[in-house]
């Protein structure tokens, strides 16, 4: 029996493969490929260039073009504008790589027939998506490096002023703003060290894997992740087509920094409430009710808490894009999972922004975070101390008295610096204990901000601490900086120095 009719293959597939014989239908192409190609062509083109123009170089070093075959390859390269290309399911079947490809062939004076000899898409856009990537997170440190230098100038405007700090939402101790924000600084601090590292550990070039198991070609590795900022070539060839935990560590460390936002954001929320009115925001900062002209509502805080939200909700839906898949090249892991990486940072950026015009314009109603302060029995803690170190009580039954001593001055009416050594001597005698110095006690006890000057060890709420503190927090800052700008600029010489290779006149750096 004579084998079956076989349609002749279609243009693109006669062009780019033997083994299919149409191209992508009008739905693929309209509902994943054009979508997938135009976002790709948007974001992610200059970092495509960027790799094919390192593999111009590495074909000539191999001999396998002419010096002037390369540099004709960067040139037409060099000049490639989003405009340039298009999703064709007929030329190009709708894929960046092949449109790219075919982009240079069109532009080169005669054909190069070594051009792209031993090469896969695999690693070609499992390297430029690392490079993208790299980019969204080294815009994302320069925003947090912002917030945190503002985080850090509030602290110090407000290291001196007393005010209530609350445990499980009732009042506990006196602390300052400048001590709460000088955590939130170090949060952020904490975050870019942790950023720093996760970049060192993914900053490895998967160029050179090929389809899975490497190439066959005498490909320099150690210099093509050179040229692309890279501190050195992946060492597996299958985890660097197949791996994208890359794009998991850097979402799991945004989600964790957006739950910490979302808690600060929290306290301040309470705090520019009605109750409190601790904080207030400039006009241009707030919104107001349709109905209760009397409001002045402070949506942008809800703006960023929400936000913060999505940021993990981003992290989950990678993680979950990722699980259950086969460890190798997987269209569901290279492009699917990775489909928020940009909106999540996009996310994050705004998130940033809003938060540093907040701490940037934040007020403090000083009298009003005093008066609430002296309003509150703040130092029980430092009463049982003084029981205890100065009147010899056992230091269970010195909190007892202590907790006898507010509930009396509640019942009397007694505010805390309205002190009453009789009813701090009848709290101890129905615990069986004389006092010599009542008066004395609870003035060191209540002295009202006073007892923020009592801590002494370091990080706590005493303000020369705070001081301390945020003096150190300026150094890591100039040192976190540094480190970061130093990424970026070998990252910029290395793409600097490919079109210095390829003597292109106008060097250029993707955005």
């Amino acid at each position: 029996m004579s084998a079956p009719h076989e349609p002749e293959p279609g243009p693109a597939a006669a062009r780019l493969t033997g083994r299919i014989r149409s191209t992508p239908s009008a739905l693929l192409h309209e509902e994943v490929l054009e979508p997938q190609f135009t976002y790709e062509a948007e974001h992610l083109l200059p970092w495509y260039a960027a790799v094919e123009k390192v593999l111009a170089l590495e074909y000539r070093r191999m001999g396998l073009v002419s010096p002037a075959e390369a540099a004709e390859i960067g040139r037409v390269l060099h000049g490639l504008t989003r405009d340039g290309i298009a999703a064709d399911p007929a030329g190009n079947m709708s894929d960046l790589a092949f449109a790219l490809e075919q982009h240079v062939e069109r532009g080169l004076g005669h054909p190069v027939t070594a051009w792209h000899v031993d090469r896969s898409r695999n690693d070609l856009q499992a390297t430029a998506q690392l490079l993208f990537g790299r980019g969204l997170l080294l815009d994302a440190a320069a925003a947090l490096l912002d917030f945190g230098l503002a985080v850090h100038r509030l602290a110090e405007r407000g290291a001196d002023l007393p005010m209530v700090g609350q445990t499980h939402l009732q009042a506990a101790q006196t602390m300052t703003p400048g001590f709460y924000f000088a955590a939130v600084s170090e949060q952020v601090q904490h975050t870019l060290r942790r950023l720093l590292a996760t970049y060192d550990g993914i900053n490895l070039s998967p160029l050179g894997s090929g389809a899975m198991t490497g190439q066959e070609l005498d490909w320099d590795r150690v210099l093509m992740a050179e040229l692309l900022g890279f501190a050195a070539p992946g060492r597996h060839a299958l985890a660097g087509v197949a791996s994208r935990a890359w794009v998991l560590e850097l979402a799991s460390e945004v989600s964790l920094f957006g739950s910490a936002l979302s808690r600060f954001t929290s306290d301040l929320m309470d705090w520019g409430s009605g109750p409190y009115g601790f904080i207030e925001l400039p006009d241009e900062l707030s919104g107001i009710s349709s109905a209760m002209p009397q409001k002045k509502n402070y949506p942008i805080l809800e703006r960023i808490r929400g936000k913060s939200a999505h940021l993990s909700a981003y992290y989950f839906d990678m993680l979950l894009a990722q699980r259950a898949t086969p460890f190798s090249n997987m269209v569901e892991v290279s492009k699917e999972a990775g489909a928020n990486l940009r909106p999540m940072f996009a996310t994050l950026g705004t998130t940033l922004r809003l938060f540093t015009v907040v701490v940037e314009r934040m007020g403090f109603a000083e009298e009003r975070m005093r008066e609430a302060a002296e309003r509150e029995f703040l130092g029980g803690l430092t009463l049982a101390n003084e029981l205890t170190l100065r009147e010899s009580v056992p230091w269970r039954r010195a909190q007892v008295i202590a907790g006898r001593y507010v509930l009396a001055a509640h019942a009397a009416g007694l505010r805390p610096r309205q002190t009453s050594p009789d009813l701090l001597s009848a709290a101890a005698g129905e615990q069986g204990v004389t006092l010599r110095a009542p008066a004395e006690l609870l003035a060191a006890a209540f002295g009202g901000a006073g007892e923020l000057y009592r801590k002494t060890t370091a990080g706590s709420a005493n303000p020369e601490s705070v001081r301390a503190l945020l003096a150190e927090q300026d150094t890591e800052y100039e040192r976190l900086a540094g480190a970061w700008t130093g990424h970026r600029a070998r990252v910029d010489a290395g793409l600097a120095r490919i079109d210095d290779l390829l003597g292109l006149s106008a060097p250029g750096s993707p955005a």
